[in-house]
C-alpha cells in the first residue's frame, strides 16, 4: 500500500516543525490512532472511519476521485491526518488525507477532506470573535496564498479556507505542478455542499458534485476544487 501513517499518534516536533517520518498502514485501523480523539471519532457512519475504509479498499485512487481527472490519474502516496504548519498560533491544519496524484504528465498535491454529516467547523464570523493577533497574521497569509481579499464573507467556513491553503503550501513544498482541495463526501443527501459551493464562488467558480473546477493562484500555479461523492456502502463499514 502507498497509504502512509505517521510514525506515532502524536508526532514529535523539532524546532517547532512537525516530523516527516512515516510508515505504511496495515489497514483502516491504522488510521484510528492518528485521530485527536480515537474513540469518539472512530465510529461507523462517521467521516474518519468511512474515508479510511474507502481509500484502503481502493488500493489506489477511489473511482470517484480518479474520475475527477478523467480516469487518467494514479495515486503516488497518501498520508492520513496530515498536519501542515500555518503561520500564527500553535495549531497546524490537520488534513484528513494528503495525497500526491499523478495525472498524465502532472503531479498534483491534494488535500482531501472527508465528510458525512459533520459541518465544516466555525464560520469566519465565529472564528474571528475575540480575534487575537495570531489570527490576523494567519488570515492574511491564507488570503495571500489563495488570492482572496479581506474582509471575507462572515458565513464562509474557516475550515475550507485553511484546507485549501494547506494544499497550496504542500504543492510548493513538494514542488508539484498543481494543487487541489477535494471534499470526499459520503452523505446521502449532500449535506454541507452549499458551504462548499459558497467557498468556490469566491474564486468565480460554480460548483457541481463530481466535477473538477479550476482557477489560477497568485503564484501562477493551477488550483482545483472538487466535491466527490463516495459510495454510501462505506457508511456501514
Amino acid at each position: 500500500m502507498r497509504v502512509l501513517a505517521t510514525g506515532s499518534p502524536q508526532p514529535e516536533s523539532c524546532g517547532g516543525k512537525i516530523m516527516s517520518l512515516y510508515r505504511p498502514t496495515l489497514g483502516p485501523a491504522c488510521w484510528q490512532e492518528l485521530l485527536a480523539d480515537p474513540q469518539k471519532q472512530w465510529r461507523m457512519g462517521y467521516s474518519a472511519r468511512t474515508l479510511a475504509h474507502c481509500w484502503e479498499d481502493a488500493k489506489g485512487l477511489p473511482p470517484e476521485i480518479a474520475a475527477l481527472f478523467n480516469g487518467r490519474a494514479t495515486l503516488l502516496l497518501a498520508i492520513p491526518e496530515h498536519k501542515v504548519d500555518l503561520p500564527g498560533g500553535t495549531r497546524p491544519s490537520q488534513t484528513d488525507l494528503f495525497a500526491l496524484v499523478r495525472s498524465q504528465d502532472l503531479t498534483i498535491a491534494c488535500a482531501v477532506e472527508g465528510k458525512v454529516a459533520e459541518a465544516f467547523g466555525p464560520t469566519m464570523q465565529e472564528w474571528l470573535t475575540d480575534a487575537s493577533l495570531w489570527k490576523a497574521e494567519r488570515l492574511a497569509h491564507l488570503c495571500k496564498l489563495l488570492g482572496l481579499k479581506q474582509p471575507l464573507p462572515s458565513k464562509l467556513r474557516y475550515q475550507l479556507l485553511h484546507r485549501a491553503a494547506s494544499a497550496v503550501i504542500e504543492a510548493d513544498r513538494f514542488k508539484t505542478d498543481e494543487a487541489a482541495m477535494i471534499v470526499h463526501s459520503f452523505s446521502k443527501t449532500g449535506e454541507w455542499f452549499e458551504d462548499f459551493a459558497f467557498f468556490s464562488k469566491l474564486f468565480g467558480l460554480t460548483a457541481a458534485p463530481d466535477q473538477l473546477h479550476s482557477f489560477t493562484l497568485p503564484s501562477g500555479k493551477r488550483m482545483h476544487l472538487a466535491w466527490a461523492t463516495g459510495h454510501p456502502s462505506y457508511l456501514e463499514r
